[in-house]
C-alpha cells in the first residue's frame, strides 16, 4: 500500500509517484471507484514506463511516467515537466480523463 507522499514529486520515486497517483485521482474522476481506478492507472503505467519520471522510450522519444509523445506535450502541465512525477501525473490523468 502506498502512504501518502509530501513532496512535490521532484525526481520521486516509484511508489511516491504512485501515492501522488493515488492522491490525485478522485479529482480527475470524482464519483468513481478509486481503488479501481488506481489498480487500472498502475497496471497502464507500470507498463509503460514503471513509473520513473525520466523513462524514456529511446526509439520513439516518449517520456516521463506517462509516456507522453511527444514529450513536449507535459509542458501543458508545468515547466517542471521534465523532472516531476506529480506534474507527469497530473498530465497522464487529464490525458486518461
Amino acid at each position: 500500500v502506498d502512504a501518502s507522499y509530501d513532496g512535490d514529486g521532484t525526481h520521486a520515486t516509484p511508489e511516491p509517484a504512485r501515492a501522488i497517483a493515488r492522491q490525485l485521482i478522485p479529482q480527475y474522476f470524482p464519483g468513481e471507484d478509486e481503488e479501481e481506478q488506481f489498480s487500472c492507472l498502475v497496471e497502464l503505467w507500470n507498463g509503460e514506463s514503471g513509473w520513473r519520471w525520466d523513462a524514456e522510450n529511446p526509439s520513439s522519444g516518449a517520456y516521463g511516467i506517462p509516456q507522453a509523445l511527444p514529450a513536449s506535450k507535459l509542458a501543458s502541465a508545468g515547466s517542471d515537466w521534465k523532472d516531476n512525477a506529480g506534474t507527469q501525473i497530473k498530465w497522464g490523468l487529464q490525458y486518461i480523463k
